[in-house]
């Protein structure tokens, strides 16, 4: 069960947790967690409890959590996030992403394969971004971020509201087509609904993001190119 190994890498991870947060992280009720803890028990896991108020639970420090077991998207992000740094040259830790990317590659099927060779195309380094912009950014909102994660992965339309960098709010709708990395900022560029053409946004500016069931159907890159040269960023 997936909800049980999270817990055991949460456990182990951050030490004490309380129930209470447990199940407001994972969004369930205090009495499905205490029902997962026993049976984390029953299975063999170290799990220690402090009575009374303020009290927790946790793994025994001593206790290694096992063989990493990623689902698919956590899968793709991490083998994304190698092409990424390969694509970046960076001169530091480099010598073994061949071989991880290889190995996250076979755990895939064929056709996921497929598909996942069409995601490294999508994601696009550029240059570092300017000191100017990089004093403008923000917290991003994670929410935001992991529906347009969600979107960007099945090819579907996002509603979005946008905080412009004159501060103004708007809502659109728009086609996350490819992500643009000028580190360290990201951009998202995208067929916007509003404006009818290809626009680029920022992605630490997306306030609100909820996916829609519109699909939509892959831009060339060549679309964007006003976009990739800075002109259409808002």
């Amino acid at each position: 069960m997936r909800r049980l190994e999270l817990l055991a890498v949460q456990l182990k991870q951050d030490g004490l947790c309380t129930i209470k947060n447990l199940a407001d992280l994972h969004n369930v009720s205090e009495r499905t967690i205490a029902r997962d803890l026993q049976l984390m028990r029953d299975q063999g896991l170290p799990i220690d409890a402090d009575r009374g108020r303020g009290g927790g639970v946790r793994l025994d420090r001593h206790w290694g959590v096992g063989r990493l077991n990623l689902n698919y998207p956590e899968a793709v992000d991490l083998l994304i996030s190698v092409a990424v740094a390969e694509q970046m040259n960076s001169p530091m830790f480099l010598a073994n992403l061949a071989s991880i990317r290889r190995q996250l590659i076979a755990s895939f099927s064929s056709d996921k394969r497929y598909k996942v060779s069409g995601l490294k195309s999508r994601i696009l380094i550029g240059a570092t971004a300017s000191t100017f912009v990089q004093k403008t950014i923000v917290s991003t909102n994670d929410r935001a971020v992991q529906a347009l994660h969600q979107a960007f992965l099945d090819q579907r339309s996002l509603d979005i509201r946008y905080k412009k960098e004159s501060g103004e709010e708007s809502k659109r709708s728009m086609e996350p087509h490819y992500l643009l990395l000028n580190y360290p900022v990201w951009y998202v560029l995208a067929f916007d609904h509003l404006r009818n053409a290809p626009r680029a946004f920022r992605c630490d500016r997306l306030l609100s993001a909820e996916v829609s069931d519109e699909r939509f159907r892959l831009l060339p890159k060549s679309k964007f190119q006003q976009s990739l040269k800075g002109n259409d960023v808002i």
